[in-house]
């Protein structure tokens, strides 16, 4: 997801560092559901939390949740209550089913799995972009919220574009291309706008079919579009602007390091530079980008 960093924020990376070292990431207690925090990007442990590579700055946020299932919850409740009902011959109410409901959450979160999430976090400071990896908005809610806490006088708005993705990928279905160095892949997904919210998704198949542009003329939006970029990036564009499934292509990365540390920064250079001339290219596409709400 992509969203223009606000002209008030400014920071050296020292300054961003020892931000984010206030919010570094510490896994969940035994009696702590969820833990939120940054860790090192190259994953090495008491390592920088942010790093520079080529004017980008990659971050990475840690998600940590307990995993305690609601059956679990509802069984241990259930034989809580009656052992209670069979000790005192009455059926506990509501608020003090809900107390022992809480009482069983904090028993039984220490013997709970848990389950961590890493989300990337690229900051292209002179674009003043900024991209999460990720395509759910509440994940990226929580790496906005996390990064407006630490980070001083950070604001965003979500890149939007003149013209909307929906428009331009029927557009670009019925003329059978794209624009610029975009081709059309080998996927599509259409909607009506109706109730009925029929769809029609096309995987692995040519897109040039009168079929397609059928379904295009009879109101159906397009809602994913797979494409490629400059023989170098397959990716699917969505009707709300987000680029997923990112692949890069045989011979991207034929630069890439020997030492895992060299392959970092040279992996990161290479995707940081392709991706922000494609993204840059897709807001053109779009009719190039509209002023903030």
């Amino acid at each position: 997801m992509m969203y223009r960093i606000g002209p008030a924020w400014a920071a050296s990376i020292k300054q961003i560092e020892q931000s984010l070292q206030r919010f570094r990431f510490v896994e969940c207690t035994a009696s702590q559901e969820r833990s939120v925090g940054w860790c090192e990007p190259r994953g090495l442990a008491h390592g920088a939390l942010v790093e520079a590579v080529g004017g980008q700055l990659i971050l990475k946020l840690m998600i940590e949740s307990k995993l305690l299932p609601a059956t679990v919850v509802r069984r241990a409740l259930e034989q809580r209550m009656e052992k209670i009902e069979a000790t005192t011959g009455r059926k506990p109410g509501k608020k003090q089913a809900r107390e022992i409901k809480e009482e069983l959450i904090r028993e039984l979160l220490p013997l709970a799995f848990t389950r961590q999430t890493a989300v990337t976090v690229w900051i292209d400071p002179k674009a003043r972009l900024l991209v999460i990896d990720t395509t759910t908005q509440a994940r990226a809610d929580e790496v906005l919220v996390s990064l407006i806490r630490a980070l001083d006088q950070f604001t965003v708005t979500l890149v939007q574009t003149r013209q909307s993705p929906a428009a331009a990928m029927a557009q670009w279905l019925t003329e059978r291309s794209a624009p610029g160095h975009f081709d059309l892949d080998r996927e599509c997904e259409l909607k009506s706008t109706d109730d009925m919210q029929s769809a029609v998704k096309y995987s692995r198949h040519l897109l040039d079919l009168a079929e397609i542009r059928g379904h295009v003329e009879g109101g159906k939006v397009p809602t994913r579009l797979a494409m490629l970029w400059a023989g170098r990036i397959a990716f699917v564009l969505t009707d709300t602007l987000q680029i997923k499934k990112i692949r890069f292509l045989d011979g991207v990365f034929k630069e890439a390091g020997s030492t895992e540390e060299d392959r970092f920064d040279a992996d990161t250079a290479i995707a940081t530079g392709e991706m922000a001339k494609l993204i840059a290219e897709m807001i053109s596409a779009l009719g190039g980008e509209s002023a903030p709400a």
